[in-house]
């Protein structure tokens, strides 16, 4: 497939760069450069990872399709939650801007848009501190170098001064990126939980900016569908979808780690009574 020919089918299958970057792994600012002519000589490698994608675009449609509401990762539009207060406008704000907002009001900082987040949910804390244990107590008991976090937790991911974000969960097994005030750098795994109010930027605009990070492997956690997608970004994998009775292997740890959700899942059933959705 020429590069001419993946523009054409791109178009057809109405991706961004964003979500082509996501779903083949390549950094967006090399997918740009590809697609927009200004590399004369691609790599040979790079050329075969977006081949891939386009070529096999049914089968991931069916795979994001079962994931939640109908595809949303390759379908949303991205939108800003909100705006600071000030004279700049979205996508002009940086670390100085970040730090200077009152300490109550929680945002996260994406390539110099502000998104603000709400207060989670009953159901968001039971399951992101039934995976902090789980995953807590693995690290501990093999006594390695990883660490877990909650949030909230800073990550400067791309080490720049436009972007922080706050995943709800992260792992990080490189401890020179921990500092006194943020992890600086891409952490190993981070998940994050949906809500109404951040599904579009998690499906979309986070697992872009995760892929380009270098983050391995991310889980997105749906409580409404009560599903898990699973990017082994490592592998160039299309994203697995799990169900909350299904095990789940920690890609990596080499699946030494395995998260039993029907244990969870039972944790937190009555949650679920309680709406009358059980």
């Amino acid at each position: 497939m020429t590069v001419q020919e993946m523009k054409e089918r791109k178009r057809i299958l109405g991706y961004s760069n964003e979500q082509l970057a996501a779903l083949s792994g390549v950094p967006l600012s090399t997918v740009q450069k590809v697609l927009g002519g200004s590399t004369q000589a691609p790599r040979y490698e790079t050329l075969q990872k977006l081949e891939k994608v386009l070529r096999d675009a049914e089968k991931n449609n069916d795979d994001m399709q079962s994931f939640g509401h109908s595809g949303e990762l390759l379908r949303e539009t991205g939108a800003a939650y909100g705006a600071a207060n000030g004279a700049k406008q979205q996508g002009q704000y940086t670390l100085e801007d970040y730090y200077a907002l009152p300490d109550e009001r929680r945002v996260e900082l994406i390539d110099g848009v502000f998104y603000d987040m709400s207060a989670p949910a009953s159901v968001h804390q039971e399951l992101i501190g039934e995976l902090y244990m789980a995953f807590a107590g693995y690290v501990r008991s093999r006594k390695g170098p990883c660490k877990v976090f909650l949030s909230p937790c800073d990550v400067q991911l791309d080490e720049d001064d436009r972007t922080m974000v706050q995943p709800d969960l992260l792992v990080i097994c490189d401890r020179r990126k921990i500092r006194m005030r943020c992890c600086f750098g891409a952490p190993d795994l981070v998940i994050e939980i949906l809500s109404p109010s951040t599904r579009k930027k998690d499906l979309k605009i986070k697992t872009a900016k995760y892929a380009g990070a270098g983050v391995r492997e991310y889980w997105v956690i749906d409580p409404e569908s009560r599903q898990i997608m699973v990017i082994d970004f490592e592998k160039d994998a299309f994203p697995a979808i799990y169900g909350f009775e299904d095990k789940i292997p920690v890609a990596i740890w080499g699946g030494e780690l395995v998260i039993d959700f029907s244990e969870i899942s039972r944790e937190i059933a009555y949650l679920y009574e309680d709406e009358g959705t059980e």
